[in-house]
């Protein structure tokens, strides 16, 4: 199992949006995550900042990075462009934790 941290930027205001569109997280979005090996995940919003900071642990980490490919992965990245920062392929910007310590 890989344990990942990352981060991405909420635009200002949207915070009840993110929030609102997650709790209503599609029902073949929870199943495409957990078929490329997600578990485990929470993300969690500094509201002083708008930066979001998401764990996540992974099966596998090839699994996982062919979730970015499928169609539905892809549509909920459309969906959210409009609330945060994306890249042109409307993905979210997202940078990644080094991890330093871990105690069970």
């Amino acid at each position: 199992m890989t344990r990942k941290g990352f981060k991405m930027f909420l635009y200002p205001g949207m915070a009840e949006e993110y929030e609102r569109r997650h709790n209503e997280l599609w029902p073949e979005m929870k199943e495409m995550i957990r078929r490329h090996g997600g578990k485990n995940y929470s993300i969690f919003l500094d509201r002083e900042t708008n930066v979001l900071y998401g764990y996540l642990e992974v099966e596998d980490e090839a699994l996982w990075a062919g979730s970015a490919d499928t169609p539905i992965n892809r549509k909920w990245w459309d969906y959210m462009a409009d609330i945060m920062e994306t890249n042109r392929d409307n993905s979210p910007v997202c940078v990644d934790f080094q991890p330093v310590f871990h105690l069970d």
